[in-house]
């Protein structure tokens, strides 16, 4: 048997009622979630379970509601006896990866994330700034797309590279919009607008990034027990002060997801067990290699499938 990595999905995979049902029966689960609610001082909790949806979907609610949603799964599936080689999760999933790995508390995590979340909120005015995804375009033809734009003076810069064929571009508005008919003209498959309250991962983000490297200093970074495949590198972390400064730089810099997933390839990994809700990651993973495996852990019976699968190859 290969080795295993823990995924933790980012922001837009909320939904309401996510984890919900394991709370009712699991008491680490809603251990989890009322822990959360002490953190923040507030009902988080009831906002996941009962909605409304638009509100959960805030970036300062969406963040601190899918950490603590796949960290209660994480502690469902604990009980099963499996610990991952690596950890990895995308953007917002990073911290869920940080808790699992032991670099960071959930109780300091859950209190970071909010603020991260305030943070973005905040960087860039409503409406200034947006994202879109652009289909159908090797990177460095599309770096080549933004930097032209962002030369123009409307900054816009590659934000997520999720797979072959797939990658979000972030910035202000005219330079998205621009980019995405330039990307278009130069050969790009399609280009689609995100429904997303800010320009996330672009240059547009570093004042938030200097406002949250504060919160940093606040909390209790340790080295990681288990190795991070960091979104800003896409190779492994374990070091407190490397993971620090990542964490700052994340805010600003691209999401090297589809590097991340060739790296844990190339380190042995044959198994990815996403964890949380939804299960995008898991097909990011496909599609970067096909032959991998790739599990969804989202409630009960996802992870007894997971589960059984896993034990019955160790016997």
């Amino acid at each position: 048997m290969g080795k295993i990595a823990f995924l933790f999905p980012g922001q837009g995979s909320q939904t309401v009622g996510m984890g919900q049902a394991l709370a009712q029966s699991e008491e680490s689960v809603s251990e989890t979630f009322k822990k959360a609610d002490e953190v923040l001082g507030e009902s988080l909790s009831s906002l996941i379970f009962e909605g409304p949806q638009d509100q959960l979907t805030l970036t300062t609610n969406a963040q601190p509601a899918l950490l603590t949603t796949s960290i209660a799964i994480l502690n469902y599936l604990r009980q099963f006896g499996f610990t991952p080689d690596y950890t990895a999760g995308h953007s917002l999933g990073e911290y869920s990866a940080l808790v699992a790995s032991g670099a960071i508390s959930f109780e300091d995590a859950v209190y970071a994330v909010r603020k991260r979340g305030e943070y973005m909120e905040e960087a860039v005015p409503n409406g200034e700034g947006t994202m879109a995804a652009i289909l159908g375009m090797d990177r460095d033809k599309l770096t080549d797309v933004t930097e032209t734009v962002s030369a123009g003076g409307n900054p816009v810069q590659l934000a997520n590279l999720n797979c072959p064929g797939q990658i979000v571009i972030s910035g202000s508005k005219a330079g998205v919009e621009e980019a995405s008919v330039k990307a278009k003209e130069a050969g790009a498959k399609r280009a689609i607008p995100l429904d997303v309250s800010g320009p996330f991962h672009s240059s547009l983000m570093k004042p938030a990034a200097e406002r949250f490297e504060a919160v940093l200093n606040e909390i209790q970074l340790q080295d990681a027990v288990i190795p991070v495949i960091g979104n800003v590198t896409a190779s492994p972390m374990t070091g407190a002060g490397e993971i620090k400064k990542r964490l700052v730089e994340q805010l600003y810099s691209p999401v090297l997801w589809e590097d991340s997933v060739a790296k844990m390839l190339e380190l042995g990994v044959d198994t990815f067990i996403e964890i949380g809700p939804g299960k995008v990651l898991s097909g990011l993973v496909k599609k970067v290699d096909r032959s991998a495996r790739t599990f969804a852990i989202y409630d009960a019976d996802t992870c007894a499938a997971a589960v059984a699968a896993l034990k019955e190859e160790k016997e």
